[in-house]
Formats: structure tokens, C-alpha cells, sequence
């Protein structure tokens, strides 16, 4: 693979100098300028440690060990290192995507911009409390679509050049939705309760999708639910002893792994239709559930030799974790000395380790649909710098 995209690339500059009109004209189409993002935790690069900074005492992310092992400083991201986007964003020789809510008043965020936030739902806050679930933050799907615009308002003169920059920019939606369950079922509301509101979930997505078309978007990833029955937090919270379950080869609750998948096929059915609306856009599926699965059913495999759902920092328990005893509370000592060979980080959110195998295969493997184009950067040779995120 590494022999076939440098060849791609000595052909691109081959007919740069062949034809300069030509080839400029093929790394446009080719290549990402940028990368904007909405989501949760899973994605966010700060936005929430923004919400939070003036919070007494700070909030549990924005202490060390978070951030320890690639930034050595907790940086807002929700790992112990880099999330499923800075492996993308190095991928395409972009720099680590900033947070919105860190620079917006005198970056101009011409590389990429993150308007995820930790905790953020799909739907409104008001109406999850409708149907008796709470939320930990106001900044949901339709926020951040509040930020995008504001955005384009100060960083486009005109409506066709807000169009140009989106046409060459990598659009993430999600992944989003999934603390919309989980709230639920940190409630205790039931299976089916949850099941309700589903479809009003994967509305919200779709409106999202079809707004950044609107505003000139090409091409959209779409992450789908991670298993949500291997959730550390979630084994934890509804650990029992009745084996049947419980799938007998990774540990993980059956019933919540099939909800994670029926919600993944409606929003597959979901994106197929937006494909027929528009034909001209490409939309993409990341299949996050089996590319997490991968070391959820052989976690020896990918190296980590401490399993994949155990935490490795946390406050003890069958788990290492503990609901209302947090990673980088002062209460939670038990801190893995090497979280390479941990699936699981802090019991709701994966190790970097995790995080780049998941990003390995959907950027190589056999994990989106349609498959990511093989693109390159705008250089040839990026000036990326990492420092300020």
C-alpha cells in the first residue's frame, strides 16, 4: 500500500510538471485541505475543557494522567494520548483539529475546526428530559451546528468561498448519539424506553448531514455506535451473575451489543436514502462497532495483554471502575503503568492504543462504505505542529 500511494504521488508530480494546469486540478480533487467535526468525547479536542476551565475543583479530564502518554499534559482530550481524529488529521498531513471553543476569537481555522464536545447528545437536552433522561451538557448536536455557522460567518466574505472551503474539507459527523443511550441507561430507564427514542436520534444526524451539504459539504463520514455492551461503565452498572448474558468469548453484554447494532443498521438505512438525495455528495460509514470488535474478540492480538475491559486508570472494582469515582479523581489511584496494553482508558472512553487501531482500520481496512478515497495533503511535505493542541 505504501509503494502503490507513493507511486500516486510521483505520477501527481509528474504531471505537475507535464502539465502544471492538469495536475493542480488533480490534487484538488484528490486531496483534504481541512477537517471539521462534530461529536462527543470520542472526538472532542477540548471543547468541554473550555466549558469547564473555571470550574472549582476541575473537572476529572483536565488532570493528569489524562493526556499523559503522547501530550504529557491533559489537553481536554478524553484519553490518556490521541483520539480516532488526530490519527486522521496525521494521515492527511493535517495538524491536530483545534478546538472550536479554544481559538475562535482569533484563530482562523483555515486547517480544520472541532465542535465536539464531551458528553454532547444528538438530540436537545429537552426534549432527552421529556422522556426522563438527564443530560451533563447543553451542547448538543444542534449547538454545534449553532458554532459551524458562526464559524463560516467570520471565516467566508462571500457564500461561494464558504462553499470552495467545505468542497475540500473532510466533514465528521459523529460519532453522536451515543450518550443519548447511555444517559438512558444510566437512569435505568429500560431497553425499550431507550429503543423510543432511536429514531428521533438518527433524525437529528440526518438533519445535521443535510445542513452541511446545504452549506457545500462533498463528503461526509459518518461513524456509527461502538459496542455499546463492551462498555466498561455500562458491564459495571449492570453486572449480574446470570451467564447467558453475557457473550461467552469477549465478556460483553449481549443484549446491549444487539441494540448497538439494530441502532447501526437504521442509520445505515438512514444514510442510503440521504445518497439517493444526493448523488453528487459522498457519504461514508465508519463502521466503528467491528472495528472496535476486533479487540474486543482477540485482545492478545493487538497487544493488549490486559484485556480489553478492564480500565486502565480508575478507582477499583471488578472493572477498575467506579461511576462517582473517576479517572483523575483523587480517589482513583488505580493507575495501569503502561496503557499500551489497555484497551480501555478510563472505563467510558479507549486508550491511545485503541484509539489508533480503530483509526488504522478504517483508514486500511475493510471498515467504511463506501471505502475512504486514498487522498494526500495539499503539500507534499505539510508543516504540521502539534503544539497548541
Amino acid at each position: 500500500k505504501m509503494v502503490f500511494c507513493l507511486s500516486k504521488i510521483a505520477f501527481i508530480i509528474f504531471l505537475i510538471f507535464l502539465n502544471p494546469i492538469e495536475g493542480r486540478r488533480l490534487i484538488s480533487l484528490r486531496c483534504f485541505n481541512s477537517i471539521i467535526s462534530f461529536g462527543d468525547s470520542l472526538t472532542d479536542t477540548g471543547n468541554e475543557f473550555y466549558l469547564t476551565r473555571y470550574r472549582n475543583p476541575s473537572p476529572y479530564f483536565a488532570r493528569l494522567p489524562y493526556g499523559e502518554t503522547f501530550f504529557h499534559r491533559p489537553t481536554g482530550r478524553f484519553s490518556n494520548g490521541r483520539l480516532i481524529i488526530d490519527f486522521i488529521a496525521e494521515s492527511l498531513g493535517l495538524p491536530l483539529v483545534p478546538a472550536y471553543l479554544g481559538g475562535k476569537d482569533n484563530v482562523k481555522f483555515t486547517q480544520g475546526v472541532n465542535f465536539a464536545v464531551g458528553g454532547s447528545t444528538a438530540l436537545d437536552p429537552a426534549y432527552l428530559s421529556n422522556k426522563g433522561v438527564k443530560t451533563t451538557t447543553n451542547a448538543s448536536l444542534v449547538a454545534q451546528l449553532g458554532w459551524f455557522k458562526e464559524m463560516l460567518s467570520s471565516h467566508c466574505k462571500f457564500p461561494s468561498e464558504c462553499k470552495e472551503f467545505l468542497q475540500n474539507s473532510l466533514i465528521l459527523v459523529g460519532e453522536i448519539g451515543g450518550n443519548d443511550f447511555i444517559y438512558g441507561f444510566f437512569g435505568n430507564n429500560t431497553k425499550e424506553k431507550v429503543e423510543s427514542y432511536v429514531p428521533a436520534v438518527i433524525n437529528s444526524i440526518s438533519s445535521a448531514i443535510q445542513e452541511v451539504i446545504e452549506f457545500g459539504a462533498s463528503r461526509v463520514v459518518v461513524p456509527g455506535s461502538m459496542p455499546l455492551g463492551c462498555s466498561t461503565a455500562l458491564l459495571t452498572i449492570f453486572m449480574d451473575s446470570n451467564k447467558e448474558d453475557y457473550d461467552p468469548i469477549t465478556g460483553c453484554i449481549n443484549w446491549l451489543n444487539q441494540f448497538s447494532k439494530n441502532y447501526n443498521k437504521l442509520l445505515q438505512m438512514e444514510l442510503h436514502l440521504l445518497r439517493q438525495l444526493h448523488p453528487s455528495v459522498t457519504i461514508i460509514y465508519a463502521d466503528y462497532y467491528n472495528a472496535a470488535m476486533q479487540f474486543y474478540l482477540s485482545p492478545n492480538t493487538y497487544g493488549f495483554t490486559k484485556g480489553a475491559l478492564v480500565a486502565c486508570c480508575g478507582a477499583g472494582g471488578p472493572y477498575n471502575y467506579k461511576l462517582f469515582e473517576l479517572c483523575g479523581d483523587p480517589t482513583a489511584r488505580n493507575i495501569c503503568s503502561d496503557p499500551s496494553i489497555y484497551a480501555s482508558w478510563d472505563g467510558m472512553h479507549f486508550t491511545e492504543a485503541a484509539y489508533k487501531l480503530i483509526a488504522t482500520s478504517l483508514l486500511e481496512g475493510n471498515f467504511t462504505f463506501p471505502p475512504l478515497p486514498k487522498i494526500c495533503s495539499t503539500s507534499l511535505s505539510p508543516n504540521v505542529n502539534h503544539s497548541d493542541s
